[in-house]
């Protein structure tokens, strides 16, 4: 006799609660093991980057809302464009092209086991972060680009230029931490893309990542491996939203109402 539906899914929902996302179908193996360590790969990637691309991009972002329209600005707006438009698959195979089998400086494709040490991935995963980053921060310098120019054109910042404030103490002071408020929301964003949008990248370098899993399971038709990976996505992609809409609301008071 077959278990009705709603059965399977109440028994597989408080299994989930629990850490128990089922046995994989071509794998014969619980989930929860096979995604552990995948999804660690991927967090080691997506947080490289991250650390790298979001500092660069900020710092990028301000000069080029503090010299608008200025040869600096040009610069760094266009190369932001061609890092936004060019495919992730273009971007990869042109740095294997370039610092694997032209320079032979670094690894084009990641041969070390899903389950080995981090200290082992240190050296293959220079490209990957790379070609991770540069779309990420191509999106966030654009955001700070454009939320400088805006605080820079805004009534108060015209007000304390007329008042003789000092144009730096002015920018530390002032535009910066009105300009970067909006930015935390787009950086909790891309990095959620990050998890999804990393699965190009890993298929190009063989990354043993979250991405990498999804492909293989989909290929296998691993149903229940599937719906696992899908599951931890949107898990994070949602948890990474509301720590932003939590940090927006400290960092910025005037989004805090109190009612009495």
């Amino acid at each position: 006799m077959s278990v009705p539906a709603l059965t399977r899914y109440a028994e597989w929902t408080f299994g989930a609660l629990q850490g128990d996302l089922g046995i994989s179908l071509s794998r014969d193996k619980p989930i929860s093991d096979i995604i552990g360590t995948r999804l660690r790969n991927t967090l080691i990637l997506g947080l490289s980057a991250t650390l790298i691309g979001v500092p660069i991009a900020i710092f990028l972002g301000i000069i080029a809302g503090l010299w608008r329209d200025r040869p600096p600005d040009l610069w760094i707006s266009t190369i932001a464009i061609f890092a936004m438009t060019i495919p992730e698959f273009v971007s990869s195979t042109l740095l294997i092209l370039v610092f694997s089998v032209w320079l032979g400086w670094l690894p084009g494709i990641v041969t070390t086991p899903p389950n080995a040490p981090l200290v082992e991935f240190l050296s293959d995963i220079i490209l990957p972060i790379i070609a991770l980053a540069l779309v990420m921060t191509a999106h966030i310098l654009r955001m700070v680009r454009t939320s400088v120019i805006d605080v820079m054109g805004s009534d108060y910042i015209q007000m304390a230029r007329l008042k003789g404030v000092p144009y730096w103490r002015m920018v530390f002071r002032h535009v910066l931490p009105n300009a970067l408020l909006p930015t935390i929301n787009l950086v909790a964003l891309t990095i959620a893309w990050l998890l999804g949008g990393v699965v190009v990248i890993e298929v190009v370098f063989n990354y043993p990542g979250l991405g990498r899993l999804t492909i293989d399971a989909i290929s296998d038709r691993d149903l229940a491996l599937v719906q696992a990976i899908a599951l931890v996505l949107a898990a994070v992609y949602i948890g990474l939203n509301l720590f932003a809409d939590l940090l927006t609301l400290v960092a910025n008071p005037r989004l805090r109402t109190m009612r009495y």
